[in-house]
């Protein structure tokens, strides 16, 4: 089993940065594949960003793209989200999954991520 904790979320001026981190424990969690998603009240669970273990390859999603910067730390087993540029429509629970066995072709899907965290709120203020 693998354990997700994520920290760093909190209250935000639009405009303003904040650093996500998100420790994984337990099996194999240092040769995890380990992503981000969010979810904004009524709204479905959307893609943000995910890092490969295996050569740190990203994805971002167009919305944070050029706004997002993913990485890892494998001897922390951790791994970051720093967003800058904030909108108000960044505000959202982020969570960090991981999934079993990744595959390229599903990198932005929910249902392909097995391990979840408890989730961070992120609120940015205009």
């Amino acid at each position: 089993q693998v354990q997700l904790v994520e920290s760093g979320g909190g209250l935000v001026q639009a405009g303003g940065s904040l650093r996500l981190s998100c420790a994984a424990s337990g099996r194999t969690s240092s040769s995890l594949t380990m992503g981000w998603f969010r979810q904004a009240p009524g709204k479905e669970r959307e893609f943000v960003a995910t890092i490969l273990w295996s050569d740190s390859y990203t994805y971002y999603a167009d919305s944070v793209k050029g706004r997002a910067t993913i990485s890892r730390d494998n001897a922390k087993n951790t791994v970051y989200l720093h967003m800058n540029n904030l909108k108000p429509e960044d505000t959202a629970v982020y969570y960090c999954a991981a999934p079993k066995y990744f595959s390229a072709a599903f990198y932005a899907r929910a249902d392909h991520y097995d391990y979840w965290g408890q989730g961070t709120q992120v609120t940015v203020s205009s």
